[in-house]
């Protein structure tokens, strides 16, 4: 490994180069996944939060949950032998605040449930997101095709669906309102194996939530760029070893005339790229966890530290692979034809 960091030093250009790249691609993939975990979460906090389950839904209303509607009978069936099922539904609407401002929300009630806010008739339970448009708790808010109103008791935190916030609202108080006896969506929590249920689709909680039109787009969109600047990265290790290979033809085969085995070579190989990933990665890291420190007020990012750690081991192994295959060429080093080249 002397012989790496020597070389190494010797280079500084070269592997600056690299790493500088490096560091670019890993910083707006890190980035990207950000934004990407930030959306997800402000597109569909609500389900994302529940506990591992099975979400069912009408087997005719073809994967879209605005058209599903669980009949009665069969829902009240399900809540008896289910004890920790619930029944609920979510539509987007709008309320009005007392200076008759619109806000976009989206009205959630169920059954009684400990997953759901409990909310009484006449009230609504908002995400906290609605303090920064100044509603308080005890304010007076109302809906156009609602004849009463609504009086704010509280805030929760992280409650978004389809990057609005969430008002919770009596299962009486949202009927009135849609003008429906219906709910539609029921969820079992904990199940372990699929029920079948006459006239209902199941979901799993990822299934589910790729029926949501919006974020399963979204998703796809973030995640298909995230992957390509990782195949970016690996791409960018296989030409960088293999224009240094090319230039240390003769200085390898000196090297195998001497004795030094082809694994240690590329031991050589591994410990340069190690060394150029970290340091890249821990750059790049301590910058975009900055980045969430400064990003703009409502800008939805968000980097766990798990999927920081998911991120920079696939660098690493993507590095590791890219600079592997541009050493092949090792392996069919002749010392003799080697030599005779020169070395560079």
């Amino acid at each position: 490994m002397n012989i790496a960091w020597k070389e190494m030093k010797k280079n500084k250009a070269k592997f600056t180069i690299l790493g500088s790249i490096i560091f670019l691609v890993s910083f707006l993939t890190f980035i990207i996944s950000g934004l990407s975990n930030g959306l997800s979460q402000d597109n569909a906090a609500l389900i994302k939060d529940l506990p591992d389950g099975q979400f069912y839904m009408n087997a005719d209303a073809n994967e879209t949950y605005n058209l599903s509607r669980i009949d009665v009978d069969a829902q009240t069936d399900i809540l008896n032998k289910q004890k920790d099922a619930m029944a609920f539904s979510i539509q987007m609407g709008f309320v009005n605040d007392t200076e008759e401002k619109q806000h976009s929300v989206a009205f959630v009630t169920s059954t009684d449930s400990k997953l759901f806010e409990s909310v009484g008739k006449g009230e609504v339970i908002l995400d906290r997101s609605m303090e920064d448009d100044g509603i308080k708790v005890g304010d007076i808010l109302t809906n156009n095709q609602f004849n009463g109103e609504f009086k704010v008791t509280g805030f929760v935190d992280q409650q978004k669906y389809s990057h609005a916030p969430v008002a919770f609202i009596n299962m009486e108080d949202y009927k009135e309102i849609y003008r429906t006896h219906e709910m539609q969506l029921i969820f079992i929590p904990g199940t372990e194996k699929v029920q079948d249920v006459a006239g209902l689709q199941s979901f799993s909680n990822k299934e589910f939530l790729n029926t949501i039109p919006s974020y399963n787009a979204e998703q796809m969109s973030l995640n298909m760029i995230v992957w390509f600047l990782v195949v970016i990265s690996g791409m960018l290790f296989a030409i960088f070893f293999y224009m240094m290979n090319v230039q240390k033809i003769g200085l390898y085969g000196i090297l195998k005339a001497l004795g030094v085995k082809t694994s240690r070579l590329f031991g050589m190989m591994w410990y340069q790229m190690i060394v150029i990933t970290v340091i890249a990665l821990v750059l790049s890291v301590a910058l975009s966890q900055g980045f969430a420190t400064i990003a703009p007020e409502g800008m939805p990012f968000s980097l766990t530290l798990g999927t920081t750690i998911q991120l920079s081991i696939i660098f690493l192994i993507i590095g590791f692979i890219g600079a592997t295959l541009s050493g092949l060429q090792i392996k069919k080093v002749e010392p003799l034809q080697a030599i005779q080249q020169g070395e560079v």
